[in-house]
């Protein structure tokens, strides 16, 4: 009979390895660097020293505009964001230099220009901002014909979505550039534009909007707000007299004013025709609101 080895002698069995936690490898998943900066400050040095923010009156004109703009469209749509800023800034000189080279592409690059302001990088952001204001001061009514109504539409958000943004540099060139909008165009057709996003469900944007369209009404003669209809503007007004942004109502006090010296210019009981005005057109409590703001 065999004898069993004592204890010591026998193997010791390779002990087994653990098995070790899973742990995911995000480097390698993680989304893009685009730069995102705090958010009341101006893009870092670090981040975007590769882009000149260039002021409109610093821009030069293209040495050989016929030959610059064929490559236009395909620097814009670039992968490379920096290319995209330069070609943006190519575009700006194309408005102001070169608008005839730039008008049959100018819906394509508006279009472009709308979709860089949803770049959460800053410096494509503002440089794409930079572009529309350029746009608007070059075209001026141009934007609201058929061809490029459309774009002009999708630029017009983005502009007051970027106006109502927290991000304190974005919301500043947003602004002036929503202010050369209204500076260079037409103001009856753009209030007709401006009018719709009165009720938008974004107050700030609504309060953009209100801002705009008090500007639009400031530039406009009796007859101008007359032939927009001054029963619309009332009703617009009163609309932005409730909303919960002191801009919108402010704003609504200033086109309550415009309105009411159209509506009364020639009249000797100024305040008499406007309560009749008001509580022909408006349900009771507007009108009392609206009688008692000129009182």
């Amino acid at each position: 009979m065999a004898l069993r080895p004592p204890d010591d002698d026998l193997p010791i069995p390779s002990e087994r390895p653990k098995k070790q936690a899973k742990i995911a490898v995000t480097a390698e998943k993680q989304q893009p660097d685009y730069g995102v900066n705090d958010e009341n400050k101006p893009p870092q040095a670090t981040a975007d020293a590769s882009v000149d923010y260039i002021p409109s009156e610093n821009l030069k004109p293209i040495a050989d505009p016929e030959a610059e703009v064929r490559g236009l469209i395909e620097g814009l749509e670039s992968k490379d964001w920096v290319k995209v800023c330069e070609s943006l800034n190519d575009a700006r000189r194309f408005a102001l230099y070169h608008s005839i080279l730039l008008l049959p592409i100018l819906d394509r690059v508006m279009l472009v220009t709308a979709k860089a302001m949803k770049n959460p990088r800053s410096a494509l952001c503002k440089t794409s901002i930079m572009t529309s204001s350029d746009i608007f001061t070059a075209f001026s009514d141009k934007l609201l014909e058929p061809s490029t109504s459309d774009a002009f539409d999708r630029l017009l958000l983005q502009l007051l979505l970027k106006a109502s943004q927290d991000k304190k540099f974005v919301c500043e060139e947003a602004d002036n550039a929503v202010k050369a909008m209204v500076e260079s165009m037409t103001p009856l057709p753009l209030l007709r534009k401006l009018k719709t996003y009165v009720s938008h469900s974004n107050l700030r944007i609504r309060a953009k909007a209100a801002i705009s369209i008090s500007r639009c009404v400031s530039k406009l003669e009796p007859e101008g707000m007359k032939e927009f209809g001054l029963v619309s503007l009332i009703q617009t007004a009163a609309e932005l007299l409730n909303d919960r942004l002191p801009e919108a109502r402010e704003a609504a006090r200033a086109i309550v004013a415009s309105a009411y010296e159209a509506l009364t210019e020639n009249e000797e009981e100024k305040q008499q025709e406007w309560q009749s005005f008001c509580q022909s057109n408006l349900p009771a409590i507007h009108a009392q609101a609206m009688i008692k703001l000129v009182s």
